[in-house]
């Protein structure tokens, strides 16, 4: 964990972290202004977050080493806090709005301990709290994960916030009435004149309706972001906002997750800026995306309209100047442009990293403390070639957590299935004491869980895409399984990844089929059966999948225009987590089978790994 250089000036800083944008002065540029047009011309900053998603360090607690990517990007918001400060030395603190626009309390082992183990809501402090109170925030969205843990939790991290959260479209379930404050007013001091009223406005995506029902069902309703923004920008004007900043919860690019159950959309920044005059700027969040600077043109008034979104975990901050002139005794905003902050650049802060390090000390220990105990070895160093009881468990894991959720519904005695994919071949739960580090193994990605409805006939034509990983061979062998996999395809040229060859499991009664490998990919799967009979083409099943996989990811068959049957948004790691430390016990016994098979005919393959 790093301090911040005495020798590293703040200036010097600040260049070195711009990573997009256009026309940002890194410099303060409300003097220059004013002096130029006789005062009445200023530049407000807004400084923006989002989807910090429990992130104070620059760390990887499954790795238990500091965070690193393909990229090199770092996280966290100590590194973020750095940068802010930077930013306010520069520009002045008084010129400065700080917000974030959501997904804060949910997505590492720190956020989960005090979720979970040490709960806030017995007294104990989120270090999310901790870290944004000291960074100073003047306000921030609500995410959709915030909603994971429950209202009371919600509630006591609120508490601790010396900012408001804010949630115009998260209304009561009987009166319709904003259980968080829809805006908050900020003043911005000016030399000279009258403080200019900037309004913050948060939102959220209405997709927590469905990700958390369990939650918010009879308690929060989620109202459309463009609906309630229509609602409440006119009263943040009437209120004396001269400026109307957005932090919203909800990607740029129209999209949504969740199909038809909703009348609004999952992603809908661009829509808010288009369809809602008066707002001058969005801080957008949610979608995980790297948007230095963008325009989007309200239909009403033709007014340009800045969008900005920094990434995701802390590894940028948007910087938002905000261009305003006096206009008939009116401020008006009349320019405005955006950059991104990159955190590599920038050490961590030591008032944050002092505050949140015992917090993270004690994460530590948890991540690499035992939860439970294993009666036999899993190894997932063969699961690309020969069914494991590794990869058994995540598909029991993730069709247990599917079949609980659909319980009640009309599909509660659906067959359920499963898929996982080999994504890490040095993965081992040893036989014995189990850490939350050896479960965290398994499944390496971020993934989150969906359940979609297939057909019997979908189902064989996904498991046909997934056996396309196989190379075409003679005989049965033995072979190596470098002679065998990884099969070069039209799309995947290098050969195609472990990611993408899925297992597929039942719950409850086996599903069972082989992948005959001497014939060419399309026509591999034999034997496809369910609770020993053959699987016909109408047969329902639901099928448990991530989401990387349902949108797309991979290329697969029918996964993105199935009908979604759940979709809470539960990360796959943390179920497997959560269901080592429910059940304490993990008995391949109880839930592994050999399932499937290669073949050459009918023989089976050998394989010598």
């Amino acid at each position: 964990m790093s301090n911040p250089s005495s020798s590293l000036s703040r200036r010097n800083l600040l260049s070195m972290a711009v990573v997009g944008g256009a026309g940002l002065a890194l410099a303060s540029t409300t003097e220059a202004r004013a002096a130029a047009t006789g005062g009445d011309d200023v530049t407000i900053t807004v400084l923006g977050t989002t989807d910090l998603h429990g992130n104070v360090f620059n760390w990887d607690y499954f790795k238990n080493a500091e965070y690193d990517d393909a990229k090199h990007n770092d996280i966290g918001a100590a590194k973020c806090a750095t940068l802010i400060k930077a930013v306010r030395a520069e520009r002045g603190a008084d010129t400065c709005i700080t917000l974030d626009a959501g997904d804060t309390i949910q997505g590492t082992p720190l956020a989960y301990y005090y979720a979970k183990i040490d709960p806030i809501t017995q007294g104990s402090t989120h270090p999310m709290a901790a870290a944004m109170n000291e960074i100073g925030y003047d306000a921030a969205a609500l995410g959709n994960h915030e909603f994971n843990y429950g209202m009371d939790l919600l509630r006591a991290f609120e508490r601790q916030l010396r900012h408001p959260l804010l949630g115009a479209n998260a209304v009561d379930w009987s009166t319709k009435e904003p259980v968080f404050p829809p805006y908050v007013l900020r003043r911005v001091k000016v030399k000279g004149q009258k403080p200019i009223t900037v309004g913050i406005l948060g939102l959220v995506t209405p997709g927590v309706a469905i990700w958390d029902k369990a939650n918010v069902e009879g308690k929060v309703r989620f109202e459309g972001i463009v609906e309630q923004a229509k609602v409440y920008v006119p009263k943040m004007k009437a209120a004396g906002a001269d400026v109307v900043v957005v932090s919203c919860h909800s990607g740029a690019d129209t999209s949504s997750s969740y199909g038809d159950a909703l009348p609004y959309p999952e992603n809908a920044s661009t829509l808010l800026a288009q369809q809602v005059p008066g707002i001058d700027a969005v801080l957008v969040g949610h979608a995980h995306k790297e948007i230095p600077q963008r325009f989007v043109t309200n239909e009403q008034t033709g007014k340009q309209v800045l969008l900005s979104e920094p990434y995701y975990w802390g590894m940028r901050v948007t910087v938002m100047d905000l261009g305003l002139t006096k206009v008939r005794g009116q401020w008006q905003v009349t320019s405005s442009s955006a950059t991104l902050l990159d955190a590599n650049t920038a050490p961590e802060d030591a008032a944050v990293a002092a505050l949140v390090r015992p917090a993270h000390q004690k994460v530590l220990t948890y991540v690499n403390g035992v939860i439970g105990t294993s009666k036999a070895a899993m190894s997932a160093a063969t699961s690309r070639y020969e069914d494991t009881p590794a990869m058994d468990f995540i598909n029991h894991v993730q069709a247990d957590a599917v079949k609980k959720a659909l319980a009640g519904t009309s599909d509660a005695s659906t067959p359920v299935l499963s898929i996982a994919a080999p994504f890490n071949k040095a993965a081992a739960i040893p036989a014995g004491d189990v850490t939350v580090r050896d479960v965290a193994g398994l499944y390496i990605y971020d993934n989150t869980l969906l359940a979609i409805r297939f057909t019997g006939a979908q189902v064989r034509a996904y498991l046909e895409k997934s056996a396309e990983y196989f190379k075409q061979v003679s005989g049965a062998g033995p072979f190596t399984p470098d002679q065998l996999t990884n099969a070069v395809t039209p799309t995947a040229p290098n050969g195609t990844p472990d990611y993408n060859y899925d297992i597929m499991g039942g719950l409850d009664a086996a599903l069972t089929y082989d992948i005959d490998v001497t014939v060419p990919a399309g026509r591999r799967i034999r034997n496809l059966a369910y609770a020993g009979a053959p699987v016909t083409d109408g047969q329902p099943f639901v099928v448990a999948i991530n989401n990387y996989r349902q949108s797309g990811g991979g290329g697969f068959p029918g996964v993105t225009t199935a009908p979604v049957l759940y979709n809470r948004q539960v990360e796959i790691r943390q179920l497997l987590i959560d269901w080592v430390t429910a059940e304490k016990v993990i008995d391949p016994a109880t839930f592994s089978s050999t399932d499937w098979r290669l073949v050459s005919g009918s023989t089976p393959v050998v394989i010598n790994g």
